[in-house]
């Protein structure tokens, strides 16, 4: 979905409640502040604290910077992030913010909230991303892990983008957490969002119906790579829907069908119904068992999915219909 515009600035700088020590305040704007060379991985995360020891280590060899803003967490996640950083070597590499406001949850409350309010997707968007001090992003979320290949990939681009107009766009499918050696990944719905984005004030966030998106002009290019390139954690034994206001807010709306496959499935999964899947109209869903003394995520990233068929890397250029994003 293309959001065209020049000077973005819905949902920054002041906000409602008049929170100064909140107040959004971009490097751009600042007197003499210039970015610098290299990208910054973001992540707005609430209690990710398990998944983080996968999430983060292929974020730092990937990119210059992390910047992990924790929204009010109870499970220790900072703490962990800390902790990862520091057992990996890469405590220089790692910023940890705290913002402490509810965030309207996906759906009818994000609708109802203004983009200028603490408690927007739209404002606490763009508040982690102010904290940016590279010329180029990543947005990523806390429960999203790289494969090796593709983090060579990123690696390389990270260098190369700051500086153009140009997008990434990242495969993501997601993989279903029954155990430590057992797993489901999902690819009949494959999801490629983008997710890098060049730092400037044509590429802020904005109000969407659902969510958040983030703004970038008409003739931007975009970059896409391999299916394959990550997995969406989701672990059977949590509430991986606590962000959305409520089911129904993605019963019968075509821009949620993902969201809408990845609940059905996920309840299907969570009683025990793999055996049952393809007659739900679940096809290209794979239970995958690791090897003894591999974690299953491990055993995915590194091997079941470097070795899948996938797509060749290729470029998207001005003009050709992008996926919408969730």
């Amino acid at each position: 979905m293309t959001v065209s515009t020049g000077s973005t600035t819905e949902g920054s700088s002041t906000n409602v409640e008049g929170r100064e020590d909140f107040r959004v305040s971009w490097p751009w704007e600042q007197p003499g502040r210039r970015l610098k060379p290299g990208t910054t991985s973001v992540l707005r995360v609430k209690n990710e604290a398990r998944s983080l020891p996968w999430v983060l280590p292929p974020l730092f060899r990937a990119t210059q910077a992390v910047v992990l803003v924790d929204n009010q967490s109870d499970d220790g996640t900072p703490e962990v992030a800390r902790q990862v950083a520091r057992e990996h070597g890469f405590e220089d590499l790692l910023r940890v913010f705290e913002y402490p406001f509810d965030v309207s949850r996906c759906g009818p409350e994000h609708l109802g909230t203004r983009a200028d309010s603490v408690h927007s997707l739209v404002y606490f968007y763009n508040w982690s991303f102010a904290h940016v001090e590279t010329a180029y992003s990543l947005k990523w979320d806390g429960d999203m892990v790289l494969t090796e290949d593709a983090e060579g990939l990123i690696h390389d681009l990270s260098w190369q983008l700051p500086g153009k107009d140009v997008i990434v766009r990242v495969p993501r499918h997601s993989l279903y957490v029954e155990s430590d050696r057992v797993a489901y990944l999902d690819l009949g719905l494959p999801n490629v969002e983008a997710y890098g984005y060049p730092m400037g004030p044509a590429y802020t966030h904005v109000k969407a119906f659902e969510w958040e998106l983030r703004a970038y002009p008409e003739d931007v290019e975009f970059v896409r790579l391999p299916d394959g390139a990550s997995l969406e954690l989701k672990w059977l034994d949590s509430d991986e829907f606590a962000h959305w206001t409520a089911p129904e807010a993605f019963a019968d709306n075509f821009r949620t069908a993902r969201k809408r496959r990845e609940y059905e499935l996920f309840t299907a999964l969570g009683r025990g119904e793999w055996a049952d899947l393809e007659r739900q109209g679940f096809a290209h869903v794979h239970r995958i068992e690791s090897p003894d003394g591999q974690h299953v995520i491990d055993h995915v990233t590194r091997e079941w999915l470097p070795h899948a068929d996938r797509d060749v890397f290729y470029a998207h250029r001005p003009g050709e219909k992008e996926a919408s994003q969730t």
